[in-house]
């Protein structure tokens, strides 16, 4: 059982959901979990989750400075509850949410170990995004699996080499420590923590109310960043890039893309992995099922023609290809993303 020391209790009906910013913070980060908990409250307000009146969540936001000041990095300027520092209430959820500009000055060491002190004492302790540094620098996360935003993955797992960075997650659990990966994972963790609380008829209104999907698996991976971060450095290959997506049916091998180029094969290979920092046979898979992801969300076509119609070859050639990729089966993204009925 965790110790709460002298911290005062309100409810033993009401959780406690300590908002943590480490300005300037990404806005999203902030408030997509705090409006799903909130939700939460207006929802059930009358039924038997909120006898007397008393809601199932009580949220503060405080600030990780002296003041009360939490600068947004969209230029939102919030007043916190309060500073850390003048925070003594009990703590069920402690959620630490950061931005860019501020993981190289997360605050001074009194913070740290006032942060390592308030997570013995909570329930679990998270992080959106960028918050995974700030409980890194706090020595949270050391021999732990973490997720972050998959563009940063790689500066926290230099930064913090003793934490067991998962680059594709879009939230994981360790030992009672959550870490989501970018804005909207925030929401997907704190829907993942309301159907731990009350249960999935809870979390799947408060999913409609704010039109998200709830059955996103902490293990699932973050989707539509395969592309997104293999950008080519010259025109003449983001042209051949475009070319590849609109020609996914037709064989694109090195030998016929080398081809278009008028390049060898060999040479070909190389400067495309220059450019894009993945090989062709990579790019052209991740680029099918990137289309493949598009049909299976907005049409009600079938495995083997959407198969087909990106090149796959088989439905069978595309599965293992999602599995590969995405780490789900096509029939699985498609139950969970699909928009047309």
């Amino acid at each position: 059982m965790p110790n709460r020391g002298n911290l005062i209790r309100r409810s033993q009906h009401t959780r406690s959901i300590l908002l943590v910013g480490v300005p300037p913070v990404l806005e999203l980060d902030l408030f997509g979990p705090a409006s799903a908990f909130d939700l939460v409250n207006k929802l059930v307000a009358g039924s038997p989750l909120a006898p007397a009146n008393e809601p199932p969540y009580r949220l503060t936001i405080i600030s990780s400075t002296e003041n009360c000041q939490l600068e947004g990095e969209a230029g939102c300027r919030l007043a916190a509850h309060s500073s850390y520092k003048d925070y003594e209430e009990e703590v069920d959820t402690l959620l630490v949410t950061a931005g860019p500009r501020s993981i190289d000055d997360v605050g001074a060491p009194e913070f740290r170990e006032w942060l390592r002190r308030m997570s013995k004492r909570a329930r679990r302790t998270a992080s959106v995004c960028l918050g995974a540094f700030i409980l890194a620098d706090a020595g949270l996360l050391e021999g732990k699996r973490a997720a972050t935003h998959w563009h940063w993955v790689n500066e926290l797992q230099t930064r913090h080499p003793n934490v067991l960075v998962d680059p594709e997650s879009i939230w994981v659990e360790d030992q009672g420590i959550y870490t989501s990966a970018g804005g909207t994972a925030g929401i997907d963790l704190a829907l993942a923590m309301v159907t731990e609380d009350y249960g999935n008829a809870v979390a799947l209104n408060v999913a409609r109310h704010l039109v998200v999907f709830l059955k996103r698996p902490g293990g699932q991976r973050q989707y539509s960043v395969s592309l997104a971060a293999q950008a080519p450095k010259s025109p003449t290959f983001e042209d051949l890039g475009v070319w590849i997506v609109e020609n996914l049916d037709k064989p694109l091998s090195v030998e016929s893309l080398a081809q278009r180029m008028a390049m060898s094969p060999r040479n070909f290979a190389r400067v495309f992995r220059a450019e894009f920092g993945c090989t062709p046979a990579s790019y052209v898979r991740q680029s099918r099922v990137e289309a493949a992801r598009g049909l299976l969300q907005e049409s009600g076509h079938g495995l083997e023609k959407i198969a087909a119609h990106c090149g796959f070859g088989s439905d069978e050639a595309m599965r293992k290809a999602f599995i590969d990729v995405l780490g789900v089966s096509p029939g699985h993204y498609r139950t969970t993303f699909q928009t047309h009925h």
